[in-house]
């Protein structure tokens, strides 16, 4: 070997790795030694991926993972404090930011595929957002979560969003003003994740789950995740009219007129995702 090939620089590796399984989409969180934050580059790699995904009809669905000991520590602080030197303190890159989180979050709940998150170890701040984020999350009883931005002067204002979506109010308003964190089993209790395995399973029972939604009809499932997300904003009598609306035109789907008659005749489906 060369001395200048033994002085060239190793190939770093990919922040965001993609997997295939069957028809799930297996994206990994790979900045362990940072313990997974989302720095800029993490928020555009998932987004990017996700919208990638958006219309791949041969993925079904996704599930989200980390490599390391944790999940995401959330936003990459020291990323942020570095732009505290530009003129404006950091004001423009701190708001470019935290759209930018906002947005890929957004990505998540409007990609029409379930999404699945596998929690191995902490996931905090904006990291727990992320979770909250996603349709289902299977937790590693060594996993735990915090939003503790309140203990250095940051409340997390954004990761609030989910957070309070997904928990009832007082739970989430202790998460938030504590910032003190919660095992995998107490966040199963509030609704945070929907199961619990054991510490080195998550992955593979996240990918089961995303498996048993990939047998459905794509097109059910995508209409019926739309749906979910537009009638929990609205009051009881829209959630309704709409829920009518989408019920009906699912009604004249050749997926619902195959799914039921199948029912009726004892056999297996055959969907054609429309």
């Amino acid at each position: 070997m060369s001395a200048q090939a033994a002085r060239a620089p190793s190939p770093q590796a990919p922040i965001l790795l993609r997997d295939t399984v069957g028809s799930i989409a297996v994206l990994t969180l790979n900045r362990p030694a940072a313990r997974n934050s989302l720095s800029q580059a993490m928020i555009a790699s998932l987004h990017a991926a996700l919208n990638e995904i958006g219309d791949e009809k041969a993925v079904r669905g996704v599930v989200i993972a980390a490599n390391g000991p944790a999940f995401s520590a959330g936003h990459d602080i020291k990323e942020l404090t570095a732009r505290r030197t530009d003129p404006d303190r950091g004001r423009a890159f701190f708001a470019e930011m935290m759209n930018a989180c906002s947005a890929m979050m957004q990505a998540v709940v409007h990609l029409p595929k379930p999404v699945v998150a596998s929690v191995q170890g902490i996931a905090t701040a904006a990291g727990c957002q992320l979770v909250a984020s996603c349709d289902l999350a299977i937790a590693s009883e060594a996993a735990s979560f915090a939003t503790p931005g309140v203990d250095i002067g940051l409340f997390c204002s954004t990761p609030m969003v989910a957070l309070s979506r997904n928990v009832p109010r007082k739970q989430a308003m202790e998460m938030l003003l504590t910032g003190e964190p919660i095992p995998a089993a107490r966040a199963r209790e509030i609704g945070l994740v929907n199961r619990v395995v054991a510490a080195g399973t998550e992955r593979d029972a996240a990918i089961a789950l995303a498996e048993k939604v990939a047998l459905k009809s794509a097109y059910t499932v995508k209409l019926g995740k739309e749906a979910f997300y537009r009638q929990v904003e609205m009051n009881l009598a829209e959630a309704y009219r709409y829920a009518a609306e989408v019920m009906t035109e699912n009604m004249m789907a050749r997926d619902a007129e195959e799914g039921i008659g199948a029912f009726i005749e004892k056999r297996t489906p055959t969907w054609r995702d429309e």
